[in-house]
């Protein structure tokens, strides 16, 4: 009975065998390969630049804002120009004074010595001073026009001739000496070579009298001091030297310009 059924299966396995055999597909046939006419070869082109590779570029700092300038401080105008005179508006100014060499001074400016030609005063009305050793000066307003004009100056001569005996007060001691006053100066004659003086009578920084103490005191611009009596302790006779020379002095200065 086992030999049948083993026969059986057997007989089965080889049926079914035999109809997987029998009902496979057959295998298709490979396409021919159809013979194609070769390929073009592409025509050659021009050679494509080479492209720079660009450089690594170090990195671009951001500028920092610039400090803003200060303003500059407005500048003032300048006044323009004042227009050249025309030769119809100029004016020559010709001086002449009866005394040579004497001292010309318009508006305290110093122009030069007498007698003299100037185009370097304006028109209108200037300050005239005229002064010269030993004479009295002059000291006038003028008005000047334009054109040729002539100033002419008449000096009148300052008399002096003052002389006074005197003692000299030193800090140790006195010295007896003699001063002269003329127009060209004053002077202190004396045995005493040091303490002898020679100036003009406009160069005394000081030049007073005091009548109570009997005493005259005279400073020169050198900065030395003096302190004069009378020898017999007189003190008209200072006085009546004090004031001779004092309105001489008085008359010399009229011609000199006002101190700026």
């Amino acid at each position: 009975m086992r030999r049948v059924l083993i026969f059986v299966l057997l007989a089965v396995a080889v049926l079914v065998g035999s109809f997987f055999l029998v009902n496979r597909p057959s295998p298709k046939p490979a396409p021919a390969e159809t013979a194609s006419a070769p390929a073009a070869t592409p025509p050659a082109s021009a050679p494509t630049p080479a492209v720079p590779t660009p450089e690594a570029k170090a990195p671009v700092e951001t500028p920092r804002p610039a400090p803003r300038p200060r303003a500059a401080a407005p500048e003032r105008p300048t006044a323009p120009p004042e227009p050249a005179p025309s030769a119809a508006d100029a004016a020559t100014l010709q001086i002449e004074v009866d005394v040579p060499d004497a001292q010309v001074f318009v508006d305290r400016v110093f122009l030069g010595k007498a007698p003299l030609m100037t185009t370097d005063v304006k028109p209108g009305s200037h300050r005239l001073n005229v002064s010269a050793t030993g004479y009295e000066g002059v000291s006038q307003n003028i008005d000047v026009k334009p054109g040729m004009q002539e100033v002419s100056i008449k000096l009148r001569e300052v008399r002096l001739d003052a002389g006074l005996d005197v003692v000299h007060k030193h800090r140790m001691g006195s010295c007896a000496g003699r001063l002269v006053a003329t127009p060209q100066g004053m002077r202190y004659d004396t045995t005493d070579k040091s303490d002898a003086f020679k100036t003009g009578l406009l160069d005394l920084d000081a030049f007073e009298v005091d009548y109570l103490k009997k005493n005259l005191h005279i400073k020169l611009k050198s900065g030395k001091s003096y302190d004069f009596t009378d020898p017999e302790g007189n003190a008209d006779r200072l006085f009546v030297f004090h004031r001779d020379v004092d309105k001489a002095r008085d008359r010399l200065k009229k011609g000199d310009p006002p101190a700026q």
